[in-house]
């Protein structure tokens, strides 16, 4: 899908890497600045980067489980009017994430044509992977962040002074807890599904699917007794949690065959990711038909045809019965 060498870029096969044992690696973000509401620098990358309202635009892609946890926080935080976005196609190219000349899915603030050309516009030449989520500043014309869980950080934090809320994804008391689901649901959840879905042998394949349903199975024990990962409260947690149960049925399930079992089939977890879609801006972000164009798009190894099926008919509006 085209990656980037020191801010020029080369189609093709991306530098996602492969081991020898056939499981597949995730290669790490690298674009690590943070917005402070002063400016101040974060816990990486320079200073600069003050909370302003219309300074910062969000590069985004509906299928895209990680900017899918930016576009929430985005949300939940009150923040749409405070960070502008463009969305992406579904389906990616030679020329990886692109945009269209006008509608939904084209890029009203550069007007690019790729995500790349965000990456060769910063003043850093940039190397590795052209993903989504990017974070950009208008006024300096460069890239802030692509790491996800960053951007999540930031947004929960850095305009606080300018869209004040009462909900903290990240509450202090809570971060020992957050931290340690963090890790489980990343390792074996959000990109355990991946390792799964792009294992190039049986056992790699078998080892990432079973760590899923493993995860799966332990949460939706936990929920028997909590509202939440962390108890009462909605924290970052089930935030980074809710992108992939949102896909799971509709995608992962079939595409990336974790199929052991659906989301739908939990007793505990199918009411809980029902109670997060219906909170208050949570739908807004969901677009089903369009991960079904993503996951199902013509792919040589997954789906050489390029079928997208009709189903699974599934209504998440149906009352979840939660307290």
């Amino acid at each position: 899908m085209g990656y980037m060498v020191d801010g020029v870029y080369h189609a093709g096969e991306d530098v996602t890497q492969t081991l020898s044992s056939g499981e597949w690696q995730r290669t790490k973000s690298s674009v690590r600045h943070w917005i402070t509401p002063g400016g101040i620098a974060g816990p990486t990358g320079i200073s600069g980067f003050a909370a302003e309202t219309g300074r910062y635009h969000l590069y985004v892609a509906w299928n895209c489980p990680w900017a899918h946890r930016t576009l929430l926080t985005r949300a939940l935080k009150g923040l749409t009017s405070v960070l502008s976005v463009s969305v992406a196609r579904p389906n990616r190219n030679e020329q990886g994430w692109i945009f269209n000349l006008e509608g939904e899915f084209s890029d009203p603030h550069l007007g690019i044509s790729a995500v790349h050309e965000v990456y060769s516009r910063d003043a850093d030449p940039y190397t590795g992977r052209l993903t989504v989520p990017v974070l950009w500043d208008k006024k300096q014309q460069r890239i802030v962040n692509n790491e996800s869980a960053d951007i999540v950080r930031m947004l929960n934090r850095a305009f606080v002074d300018i869209a004040p809320s009462d909900h903290d994804l990240y509450p202090a008391p809570l971060h020992k807890d957050i931290d340690a689901w963090n890790e489980l649901i990343y390792r074996a959840i959000n990109n355990g599904v991946y390792r799964a879905g792009f294992a190039s042998t049986q056992e790699a394949y078998e080892k990432g699917a079973r760590e899923v349903f493993d995860a799966l199975d332990r949460i939706d024990e936990h929920l028997a007794e909590n509202r939440f990962l962390c108890g009462d409260v909605f924290t970052e947690a089930d935030l980074r949690l809710f992108p992939t149960l949102a896909r799971f049925d509709v995608a992962y399930h079939y595409a990336f065959r974790c199929n052991l079992r659906r989301l739908s089939d939990y007793r505990n977890l199918w009411p809980y990711a029902r109670d997060i879609f219906q909170m208050d801006g949570v739908a807004e972000t969901v677009r089903f038909d369009i991960y079904k164009q993503g996951y199902f798009s013509k792919s040589e190894k997954r789906n050489p045809l390029g079928i997208i099926p009709i189903g699974p008919d599934i209504d998440w509006s149906t009352p979840h019965g939660r307290a």
